[in-house]
């Protein structure tokens, strides 16, 4: 059987500069991957190339045994592929509920689904997307990928720029989803104990490369190995304790 995702030995990147150099990775139904490096490494190009947003020179991009190259990346949400963008790009002159309905696919993600996951969307349903707040808006980009009932949601730098306590609201939301869902996710994220706390396996890019690929929990206790590879940061424990009881 087919792996969900595959990445075999893809060189990508926008016009003619190279930005991903001979990157492999494959992922299971329900899997979850972090991607982690230091700022400018490619990891929101790889998810880029994923929604087929770049252009590959060599390599495939397989979804379910299957060659994207001729994908739109306006169907690559009906084959099941989900993005969470790092600057949310939700419409600002639609309501809550507008951005939500819009993306709709059959499933089990209903967009009542996502009010009772993010009980402050339907507060504010009735609102446009540029009177939302910046956690809001996050939140809203996460129920608007969801909606869209992807088997495989990709997940850019979701907890950046936001007050802890929204973070914390993300942080169990994305805990209830793993739990409660068959989602397998790709999760780049700078908070890097957080990413391998949640993840089962983690991926390091480096200057376009792959650095390092494993177990997230190998990678999370190799403290000389994160240092070289993209350093070390104080870990947040309530958020990592949530994260951990999810994994189960």
């Amino acid at each position: 059987m087919a792996d969900l995702l595959d990445i075999e030995s893809v060189t990508a990147g926008y016009q003619d500069t190279v930005v991903l150099e001979g990157i492999s990775l494959s992922m299971s139904e329900r899997s979850v991957v972090a991607v982690l490096g230091r700022n400018g490494v490619g990891k929101t190009t790889l998810l880029s190339t994923i929604m087929g947003l770049t252009r590959i020179e060599a390599g495939h991009v397989l979804f379910r045994g299957k060659d994207l190259a001729s994908v739109p990346t306006y169907d690559r949400t009906s084959w099941g592929i989900g993005l969470v963008p790092q600057e949310r790009e939700i419409f600002p002159s639609l309501t809550t509920h507008e951005n939500l309905t819009v993306a709709v696919r059959r499933g089990e993600w209903t967009v009542n689904h996502i009010y009772d996951l993010f009980p402050a969307l339907a507060a504010r349903r009735k609102n446009y997307g540029n009177q939302l707040s910046g956690g809001e808006q996050q939140m809203l980009a996460v129920g608007r990928a969801l909606v869209s009932n992807p088997s495989l949601l990709l997940l850019d730098e979701p907890f950046e720029g936001l007050a802890p306590i929204i973070v914390d609201r993300l942080v169990e939301a994305l805990a209830k989803i793993r739990r409660e869902s068959d989602l397998a996710m790709l999760l780049v994220e700078h908070n890097v104990d957080l990413a391998l706390e949640f993840a089962d396996r983690a991926v390091v890019l480096d200057r376009g490369q792959l650095a390092w690929i494993g177990n997230s929990v190998e990678l999370r206790s190799d403290h000389d190995r994160l240092a070289s590879l993209i350093g070390l940061q104080e870990p947040d424990h309530d958020n990592v304790a949530e994260l951990t009881s999810a994994k189960g």
